[in-house]
């Protein structure tokens, strides 16, 4: 089987989502995510939900390039969040035939918030795409451990637990822990390296995940460890923001070196 290999949107967040999807076609990809609600306040916010003539682009330039959409994002849930409010995105999703949702936990009760990680999950569900909480340790859902106690307690059938492997590797996670989860929770998993060395502070933690990932091989993060420990034909979201690299290579050449560097290693995996 062909694993599908995704070039994330953090991975080239100077582009639009129609010139992502040109992006990853050009390098070689083979699916593409869209950030279709920003991630904070600072990022630019595309005009992506509904029908919209950026929305109408991103479809001709599917059509044109045999892409796909592996996942949409991002979909934080917060005390004061109406579930309802993100209809529209994930109706967008379903029109790009996206087929997995990111969400992420920022409130503290986890008893309300468990309740309205199910709920996220029936509307998903109605568009027929999966919910999957990704622990960030900044977050209230800061490690895999809680994001399996959050899935087991939401109890539906189209959630799962989205690993990306820096934020698994500073969540104080090690690979043999995901085999607590059940396979068909693991929907797909995002892909970067990072220095062994753990960040002390925040704010380090904070820029080195959201500013200067490293490409697979180019740091000490577990990746065999993770990949062995996942299912062998999981598909792999690249999300490698190298926003120093960045000020003088272009997207497309990023996102070639980043698939370039997974390939090495997953055939060393596989020898």
């Amino acid at each position: 089987m062909i694993r599908p290999i995704s070039l994330a949107a953090l991975s080239v967040l100077e582009l639009s989502p129609p010139e992502m999807v040109s992006c990853a076609a050009t390098a070689g990809y083979s699916h593409v995510g869209l950030r279709l609600i920003p991630a904070t306040p600072e990022e630019i916010e595309h005009p992506v939900i509904g029908d919209t003539a950026m929305v109408r682009e991103v479809l001709a330039r599917l059509a044109d390039t045999g892409m796909e959409v592996l996942d949409i994002e991002i979909f934080r849930l917060k005390p004061d969040t109406i579930v309802a409010d993100y209809a529209g995105a994930l109706e967008t999703g379903a029109r790009v035939c996206a087929r997995h949702a990111l969400v992420a936990g920022n409130d503290r009760d986890e008893a309300r918030f468990v309740d309205r990680f199910a709920a996220f999950c029936d509307l998903a569900n109605q568009f027929d795409i999966t919910a999957n909480l990704e622990p960030m340790p900044w977050t209230d859902v800061k490690n895999f451990g809680q994001a399996v106690r959050v899935v087991v307690a939401a109890d539906r059938r189209n959630a799962g637990v989205l690993i990306d492997a820096i934020h698994f590797d500073r969540g104080g996670n090690r690979a043999e822990e995901i085999a607590t989860a059940p396979a068909e929770w693991l929907h797909y998993l995002q892909l970067c390296d990072a220095p062994a060395e753990r960040p002390r502070d925040t704010e380090t933690l904070l820029y080195q995940a959201r500013a200067e990932r490293l490409m697979p091989g180019d740091g000490g993060l577990d990746l065999a460890g993770i990949l062995r420990a996942v299912p062998p034909a999981i598909p792999l979201a690249l999300e490698i923001p190298m926003y120093t690299l960045a000020k003088t290579v272009p997207a497309v050449e990023r996102a070639r070196r980043m698939l370039d560097k997974t390939r090495v290693l997953l055939h060393t995996l596989d020898r």
